[in-house]
């Protein structure tokens, strides 16, 4: 077993622990430095990251290893990249690129293991007559379309 499935093993028994945690990035380097993202269904808190960290030092430590570790929550600009995320963020404004519709920018009104429902509001010319009115768009995108989804947080 590499030291990076022993790191992976272990993040993930830490993890199956704390049950509104999970996983978003591993990455293990050449010289043994673990960078480890995670996030929360109610959030991350910074010491859910102490926690986290602490549990996999104490199991490499028993077993010798040298080692650097960082734990930090996924970033508030950091794109969405699991379906929990996206569950997680119902109610909230995205900034989606996909692959066939281009960018889209509305609410994020459902979310479910095929794709996510978003919904916004959109000028289109009048079907009669000169001018513009306002219509409600809804469009359900499956997650193999979507290039990348960012929460537009706003003030």
């Amino acid at each position: 077993m590499t030291f990076k499935e022993k790191v992976k093993n272990i993040v993930d028994e830490v993890l199956e622990t704390r049950q509104n945690l999970f996983l978003i990035d591993l990455t293990v380097s050449d010289a043994n430095k673990i960078n480890v993202v995670i996030d929360g269904d109610k959030g991350v808190t910074l010491q859910d990251c102490i926690d986290v960290s602490r549990s996999v030092e104490s199991c490499l430590d028993e077993e010798g290893f040298e080692f650097s570790i960082d734990v930090a929550s996924a970033g508030v600009s950091s794109p969405l990249k699991l379906v929990r995320q996206y569950k997680k963020n119902v109610g909230r404004k995205l900034k989606v690129k996909t692959i066939s519709q281009g960018e889209i920018e509305g609410m994020l009104v459902e979310a479910d293991d095929e794709g996510a429902v978003l919904s916004w509001k959109a000028r289109e010319p009048k079907e009669v007559g000169k001018g513009k009115v306002t219509v409600e768009k809804t469009l359900k995108i499956v997650y193999e379309d979507i290039k990348e989804s960012i929460v537009i947080i706003s003030f």
